[in-house]
C-alpha cells in the first residue's frame, strides 16, 4: 500500500516536510555511483 508523506510522518512523529527531506536525501545517496555499484552487486 502506498502511503502519503503525512501518513508516514504520523507513524514516526515528524512533519510531512521532514519525511520529504529524508526521502530526498536517501534518493540522492542511492544515486551516487559508488552506492549504485554496491547495490548492483547485491542484485546480481
Amino acid at each position: 500500500r502506498t502511503r502519503t508523506l503525512e501518513e508516514v510522518g504520523n507513524v514516526f512523529g515528524v512533519t510531512r516536510e521532514r519525511i520529504r527531506q529524508i526521502e530526498a536525501k536517501a534518493l540522492r545517496k542511492l544515486r551516487q555511483p559508488s552506492r549504485a555499484n554496491m547495490l548492483r552487486d547485491y542484485l546480481e
